[in-house]
């Protein structure tokens, strides 16, 4: 991994997610980004706990951003083991999914780390999440940090899977997050189990996954309900003691996404735990 990029609106969500960022960079020694998308001048600020709520003055707003960034890095390099972290800033306009594709892609960004608060109902049905926005169009991964969920240690991991042949880049991505920590994965199968013979069968192809993503202490279980997969994942996560769910999203969009809808931002939008969406073409 060689750069992390952060988007961040200075509030008390988004610094967690930078601490894990943080950590990231240093087991990977990777360059850290914050972004900070200015969309105040267009329209009220997308997270209303932001510092910038109700300003739109655009003078004064790079000039309260460039020192909330040098806030930012101060705090973070004030602890001995963020001291030599490589850390670039950035101000954008417009909408921060796109603000975040464009410079993930700028820039050759490996990951996205952002804080998220979710949506539900109504809001999540029309609008959706900055998140979820986020992760139907970035073209990298996208671990989405909820704003409550502690330290960032991983010890066991959940992959969620269908097992068909688009989620090895999954597979991949958390072998490479095994190199820094030595967690136990549990594979969890999603979908019609009667696609498979047996659940066997189930185990051997993703047996078949994990070895060619070089993935270890892997453990396969299968989800027999095929009517809420969502709440599969998050009540299974939960019994584990789970530290991170990874899922591969397709990145619907348009009508597909509105007949189809993602199980992945779902996931995001409700989960209290970390949740990896890695693009499947990646």
């Amino acid at each position: 991994m060689k750069k992390i990029l952060v988007p961040t609106d200075f509030s008390p969500n988004a610094k967690h997610a930078l601490r894990v960022a943080a950590i990231l960079a240093v087991k990977s020694q990777a360059r850290l980004g914050l972004l900070h998308t200015n969309t105040a001048i267009a329209y009220n600020p997308a997270f209303p706990e932001s510092v910038f709520a109700g300003m739109y003055d655009a003078t004064d707003y790079y000039g309260i951003a460039a020192d909330e960034f040098r806030k930012l890095k101060k705090e973070l390099t004030a602890e001995p083991v963020f001291s030599n972290l490589d850390i670039d800033t950035r101000i954008e306009e417009g909408q921060l999914y796109a603000a975040v594709r464009r410079v993930v892609e700028e820039d050759e960004a490996d990951l996205v780390v952002m804080g998220t608060k979710g949506a539900a109902g109504a809001a999540e049905f029309f609008v959706g999440s900055n998140t979820e926005k986020v992760i139907r169009t970035a073209p990298c991964s996208v671990l989405a940090i909820p704003e409550n969920s502690g330290a960032f240690e991983l010890k066991t991991v959940l992959l969620a899977t269908t097992l068909e042949k688009d989620q090895a880049a999954a597979f991949r991505q958390l072998a490479s997050l095994q190199r820094y920590w030595p967690f136990k994965v549990n594979v969890l199968y999603l979908n019609n189990p009667n696609l498979f013979a047996s659940d066997e069968d189930i185990k051997k192809t993703a047996a078949g996954f994990a070895k060619e993503a070089e993935l270890e202490n892997v453990h396969t279980f299968v989800s027999g309900n095929t009517f809420d997969e969502e709440g599969s994942i998050l009540k299974f996560a939960q019994k584990e003691h789970t530290d991170l769910i990874v899922m591969a999203t397709h990145q619907r969009k348009g009508l597909s996404h509105l007949l189809f809808g993602s199980l992945t931002e779902d996931t995001v939008n409700h989960s209290s735990i970390p949740v990896l969406s890695v693009p499947a073409k990646l």
